[in-house]
Order: structure tokens, then sequence, then C-alpha cells
């Protein structure tokens, strides 16, 4: 039997189970048949944070970001060139910290975008800042080394 990970349906937040050598097939949700992976950050609300974080086995890319945030909205375009390159070995997310402020103070956001990279139910890096996305996908992935 093959490797296999948990994945949270970025639609229903179902956990499911695809094997390592599927998560380049487009694997579907079992129970909403949604898609896993849809090549765009998921946008996520208190709840869905703390399910990916806590119940994901792939990395997850946070954007702590909002929509009042110049910056921010200037870095969406970017995120979403590194998320069709970071998945699916990692989930990209966003969370607006303006609507969730319980998230922004749990993680004592103070400067908007902040991007943290989560793994196994723990912060491993961060960067406070807008970003191109080279270097997102930079970021990721010596985070992940």
């Amino acid at each position: 039997m093959s490797e296999s990970l948990h994945i949270i349906c970025p639609a229903c937040q179902s956990k499911n189970r695809v094997p390592l050598d599927r998560l380049e097939a487009g694997p579907v949700c079992g129970r909403c048949k949604q898609p896993l992976f849809r090549g765009k950050p998921v946008e996520v609300d208190s709840t869905g944070f703390r399910r990916l974080i806590e119940h994901s086995e792939q990395p997850v890319l946070v954007d702590f970001w909002a929509p009042w945030c110049g910056p921010c909205v200037s870095m969406a375009p970017q995120l979403a060139a590194a998320t069709t390159r970071l998945e699916p070995q990692v989930r990209v997310a966003k969370i607006d910290i303006q609507a969730h402020q319980d998230i922004g103070a749990e993680f004592r956001i103070q400067s908007i975008p902040t991007l943290a990279l989560f793994h196994g139910g723990r912060e491993l890096a961060r960067q406070q800042g807008a970003m191109g996305a080279n270097d997102i996908v930079r970021f990721a992935a010596e985070a992940l080394s």
C-alpha cells in the first residue's frame, strides 16, 4: 500500500486520505466530489483556518491580509500565480484578519500582508510584506528544506 496524506477539502472541509502517487492526478473530495486542488488560494474563515492547520498533513502557506490593505491587494495575483506552482505539495490559503480578528490576535499578526508556513500544526516560518510569485515559492521551499 502506498503512503498517503490527509488533505482537507476546500469546499466542505472534510478530511480526505489521498495516496501520494495520486496527488498530481486531480483528486476530488470523497464527500462533496469537488476538486481538492483548484489552482488558486483557498479563502478560509477562523474555523477553516484551524481545520487546515491542525488536520491537514500537507504544509499550508497562509496569507494574512485585509481588503483595505493596498499591498495585500496588489500581492493577490502574485499569490495566485505562486499557488499554481506550489499545489498540490503545499496548500495555499488566505484569511482576512479584519473579518477574523481572533486569528490575527492569536497569531500576533502586526503587519500585513504576512505569509506564514505551517506544517504538523506548527508555524515553521513567517515573512512580512508584499512579495512576487517567485519570492513566495522560494520562501515556501526554503522553509520546508
